[in-house]
């Protein structure tokens, strides 16, 4: 893994100067009249050319799939047992490997984020609070909100820790299964040399690894992070680019899983695709491509500023090295496995 540095270029103020500054000549010919609207616009944003992947590049194939019990599926999780949890609509629901719902929560309000420990427990994030379930779905606790601007968007638990990602103040928070609050990690630090979350939209997620670290997603900086429990930050990898091995867009990647060698799982909305990383980040190979999600590229396009739910992907992995990807246009479940061994 790469130790962290801060990345050479312009600020997001550079960029929408240098835009506004493309839409003017754009709009206007050199002698001041409307441009002919009829030409082509040679500034359009335009992604079809990255719509198509290497088939060399996707090593990995579809085993079967299954639909979300309620729409507007947000995130999963996978448990001990097997089954996939599943935060959508007002619910977290549970279903067993052969696809079947097997147990349901229902919330007066949208459920956002799940996670299950080792132990059974089931952790549901609503968006301003946390909510603690044991594997038979009964409440064992509700935590008390940490803060107005709170917007719990992932999470990642263990037997003795939950820790909450939370877009709205830009932090993982770090609990104790009591509900303690024990710690904020990622917030701006110059002492620490932590250059904080950019988040233009609500995307913040963070993983367990087999190696003690968090990794958690900088979506603004398109990078992944990792960062140790007390908050140092570690390492951080990823760039800016069109290209499959980056990260493109507003705010890429919005979602991460870890598989059980220590690669990373990396989700992307607007050109949605699912990659694998090597431990250090580089690139790996695509699990899937835009073209696997037609119906969420396609509404991509329309998408507007929101809660994050209209068109994005989520995945988990398990002991197998199977990734399960939700897709929240859709509410579909894929699993998929290594074209090797599927």
């Amino acid at each position: 893994m790469k130790p962290h540095r801060r990345r050479a270029g312009f600020s997001r103020r550079d960029f929408l100067r240098a835009g506004g500054a493309v839409l003017a000549g754009a709009a206007v010919t050199r002698t001041g009249q409307a441009a002919d609207s009829r030409k082509p616009n040679p500034w359009a944003y335009d992604v079809s050319g990255f719509e198509k992947t290497d088939p060399k590049l996707v090593r990995y194939r579809e085993l079967r799939r299954f639909k979300s019990p309620h729409r507007d599926a947000r995130r999963l999780a996978l448990g001990p047992d097997g089954r996939v949890w599943i935060a959508a609509g007002n619910y977290v629901c549970a279903i067993d490997p052969a696809g079947n719902s097997v147990a349901e929560i229902a919330f007066a309000v949208p459920a956002r984020c799940v996670a299950v420990a080792n132990d059974g427990a089931v952790i549901v994030g609503l968006r301003d609070h946390l909510e603690v379930f044991d594997a038979q779905g009964k409440r064992q606790a509700a935590w008390d909100s940490p803060g107005k601007r709170t917007w719990f968007s992932g999470l990642a638990a263990t037997e003795t820790a939950v820790f909450a990602a939370d877009s709205g103040s830009r932090a993982v928070l770090h609990y104790d299964r009591s509900g303690k609050l024990v710690g904020r990690i990622g917030e701006k630090n110059k002492d620490r040399d932590i250059p904080g979350f950019v988040l233009p939209s609500p995307y913040l997620d963070v993983v367990l690894h087999p190696d003690g670290l968090l990794r958690v997603n900088n979506a603004g900086r398109h990078q992944v992070q990792a960062f140790t429990v007390s908050g140092d930050l570690e390492a951080s990898w990823g760039k800016p680019t069109m290209a499959i091995d980056g990260f493109c867009g507003c705010c890429n990647p919005v979602a991460l899983a870890v598989l059980p060698d220590g690669r990373c799982v990396t989700c992307e909305k607007g050109l949605p695709r699912v990659k694998v990383y090597s431990l250090h980040g580089d690139f790996d190979c695509v699990v899937a491509g835009v073209e696997s999600f037609s119906e969420n590229a396609q509404t991509s396009k329309g998408d507007q500023a929101g809660d994050g739910v209209k068109a994005s992907l989520d995945a988990a992995a398990d002991a197998k090295g199977h990734i399960y990807v939700l897709d929240t246009v859709t509410s579909e479940v894929r699993v998929m496995a290594p074209k090797a061994t599927a």
